[in-house]
């Protein structure tokens, strides 16, 4: 219930703090879970902060030590744990905690059950499929490193990437890789190291641990900030057995450290004998090219067309004289055989001829119009005639016939 107050008529600081205590005292006691930093012990009363393992939230708690010390195992800083707490108001100091009523850690088995549980959410989202992951550059200009500070990690990748490429640059973010800031730390180290344009591949490396050191890179909130970031991401959290989700989320994941050195930056090394066994190679290659163009070569200039080409032009003319005798002695033959069939022809034709007939003494006897006359009865008396014989012929009037003879 609002209370109306005016600047006439304010009320007593007790009066808005026990109002206060009174909101407050209604919630009743509640179950949380965190993770426990800041543990101290005064005498019979254990303090402690409860962090919230993904927002940076925190709430002060006050545990009687039997509460404590009744938790089977003790948590110490760094544990997860669920707390019934009973929240209180001191309305002469007007401060707020809370106070522990019963407190439980969180076992291994549930951890693993709700990170199964989690890996299953993030994988129907599609966050570990395979065609959302990217290809590493060959050879990066700038590499983000992201590791705990003066980590045996960072030596293992520092010294590893440049014992195989000499060249390579680091730009190296230390950041908290365990206990209640590491989630925070690294999701920063990882948003600074995307945003910069000269940083083209990212790696997250952490050296080994238990499961409860590795659970920040099985952070929702981590995992989700690596599948945004632009920049291709490596994990290389722990060693070979060790899968926090961060390596399903990752472009690459790298089984340690150093084996994200191997992966992020080719061997010197290997990539001169690659380039030796290229060029060897290609010299082959065109060696051979070359060997067979020219004994191709050779064999065309040792054709006779190119090796002598005026014999080439004496046989094609020697070739040519043939052709033409050929057909010298084809035309003769055929204009002989046709003579030969003329001559034949000619004799039979003279043999037929009317004038060869005439020749043997005959005359051919027609009127003016050309008419043969064949009968003697086909003529009459004052009829003119033509008499042809073989060499001339003479016009005839046949005379009159007695009719008493």
């Amino acid at each position: 219930m609002t209370s109306k107050t005016t600047p006439e008529q304010p009320l007593p600081v007790r009066t808005v703090l026990q109002m206060v205590g009174g909101w407050i005292g209604k919630l009743g006691t509640v179950w949380v879970e965190g993770q426990i930093t800041e543990l101290t012990a005064r005498g019979g009363t254990v303090f402690l902060t409860l962090r919230d393992p993904v927002a940076n939230v925190s709430t002060k708690v006050t545990c009687p030590r039997g509460v404590y010390e009744a938790t089977v195992p003790r948590p110490v800083n760094g544990a997860r744990v669920v707390m019934n707490l009973k929240p209180d108001f001191w309305v002469n100091r007007g401060s707020f905690a809370f106070t522990a009523l019963e407190m439980r850690p969180v076992g291994v088995g549930e951890l693993l059950a709700r990170l199964e549980r989690l890996r299953q959410v993030l994988a129907a989202e599609g966050l570990f499929a395979a065609d959302r992951k990217r290809r590493l550059p060959f050879l990066p200009g700038t590499v983000g490193l992201i590791c705990g500070r003066d980590s045996a990690a960072e030596r293992d990748v520092l010294e590893n990437a440049r014992r195989r490429w000499p060249a390579v640059r680091f730009k190296v973010e230390q950041a908290a890789v365990q206990g209640p800031y590491a989630v925070g730390e690294v999701t920063e180290a990882l948003r600074r190291l995307d945003a910069d344009g000269e940083v083209e591949v990212i790696v997250i490396a952490r050296g080994g641990g238990s499961m409860e050191d590795l659970l920040p890179f099985s952070d929702e909130a981590l995992v989700r900030a690596v599948a945004a970031c632009l920049t291709p991401v490596v994990s290389a959290i722990g060693h070979e057995q060790d899968s926090p989700l961060l390596d399903l989320v990752a472009d690459v994941r790298a089984s340690t450290p150093t084996d994200a050195a191997k992966k992020v930056v080719p061997d010197v090394g290997e990539q001169l004998t690659l380039v030796r066994q290229l060029r060897d190679r290609g010299r082959r290659v065109a060696g051979g090219w070359l060997d067979r163009e020219t004994a191709w070569l050779a064999a065309v200039r040792s054709r006779p067309s190119l090796s002598d080409p005026v014999r080439e032009i004496e046989r094609r003319a020697e070739q040519a004289e043939q052709l033409r005798d050929r057909a010298r002695r084809a035309l003769t033959g055929s204009l002989d055989r046709a003579q030969d069939s003329l001559g034949h022809l000619r004799a039979r034709l003279v043999a037929l001829s009317p004038a060869a007939t005439l020749e043997r003494g005959y005359a051919i006897v027609q009127r003016p119009s050309g008419e043969v006359v064949r009968r003697a009865a086909d003529v009459t008396g004052g009829d003119e005639l033509t008499v042809r014989f073989p060499d001339d012929r003479i016009t005839v009037v046949t005379a009159r016939r007695d009719p008493t003879a």
